[in-house]
């Protein structure tokens, strides 16, 4: 007979192992695609996965790509598959706490008719569950995963700074316009000329960069994560996201409003208005990968190459 220490990690069969993962998750799906929504808007579905479909497809555009994140999430996990087969496994108590809180959550939810929370406990369930079979070890390169898909489910609460975004574009747009010698002055979100007429708008809803904003942390967060070395620098790359969203989208009004000044309003609202938009995408990704490479250049390694290049010999 062999002595096993109870503290040393089990290795589960491969079998086992892949039925454990996959029968719960499965029992999960089913139960918010049968029992996850129950709005009492009509002709809505009580399945929660068709709820969020419909939101991306019907939210203006502004978060049409949310179906793919998901996608991506089940790509960096197959991505991490060799150090999730390699992580030493054991049950976790608090994942278990943590499944029976998601499922509390989920039934509150139910009950209130908030969709949106379920959506919570859907994202983070998915993620208890590995926890409790598996425990830390494992769990933790799936983290990434989880923070993705709770970002597709909970994107929309961008749309709460729509109107922020506006005043933001806005007032940086007239304060570029005046620095480049082109008089314009700002009422609310809208931006009028200030020497003739040749530009009069206002930067709606679609113009405020919530839909660039939105795309733009949607690849950043993946970007950052592959490329970045640490946790701190991935951060870091993922929040510039935004002000490098905001900052293309003020590219794009200040451009609208110099072709208006030289060509005219409606030539600058016409067919200009419309391929900007793809300029301010563009712009913002180039900054992206211009931020990600400044991130990843090594100063301590730069200051001795410089250090042993321009020392003199004595």
């Amino acid at each position: 007979m062999t002595y096993r220490d109870p503290t040393e990690a089990v290795q589960p069969h491969t079998t086992r192992d892949l039925c454990l993962f996959i029968l719960p998750l499965a029992l999960v799906i089913i139960l918010f695609h049968f029992w996850g929504n129950r709005s009492s808007v009509a002709m809505e579905s009580p399945s929660l996965l068709r709820w969020i479909m419909a939101q991306w497809t019907h939210a203006g555009g502004d978060f049409s790509h949310g179906w793919i994140m998901p996608i991506i999430s089940l790509g960096v996990i197959a991505m991490r598959r060799r150090e999730l087969l390699a992580a030493p496994r054991r049950q976790n108590g608090y994942g278990m706490l943590l499944v029976i809180f998601c499922l509390a959550l989920h039934w509150a939810a139910l009950r209130a008719q908030q969709p949106r929370v379920s959506l919570v406990a859907l994202a983070t369930l998915l993620w208890a569950i590995p926890l409790y079979l598996y425990g830390w070890a494992f769990a933790r390169w799936l983290l990434f995963p989880y923070g993705y898909l709770m970002l597709s489910f909970t994107s929309y609460l961008l749309v709460a700074f729509t109107f922020p975004l506006r005043l933001t574009a806005s007032g940086l747009s007239t304060h570029i316009l005046n620095g480049l010698g082109i008089a314009a002055i700002r009422h609310g979100t809208a931006i009028h000329s200030a020497a003739g007429g040749a530009f009069n708008f206002n930067v709606a809803d679609p113009c405020s960069g919530l839909r660039s904003l939105a795309a733009m942390t949607a690849l950043a967060a993946p970007f950052a994560y592959m490329t970045q070395r640490t946790a701190l620098k991935r951060w870091t790359l993922f929040l510039l996201s935004v002000p490098l969203a905001m900052l293309a989208n003020t590219a794009r009004i200040v451009t609208i409003a110099l072709v208006a000044e030289g060509f005219g309003q409606d030539k600058a609202m016409a067919l200009y208005h419309d391929f900007s938009g793809y300029l301010v995408f563009v712009l913002a990704t180039l900054l992206m990968i211009g931020a990600g490479a400044t991130l990843n250049i090594d100063i301590a390694d730069k200051i001795r190459q410089w250090k042993r290049n321009y020392t003199p010999d004595i």
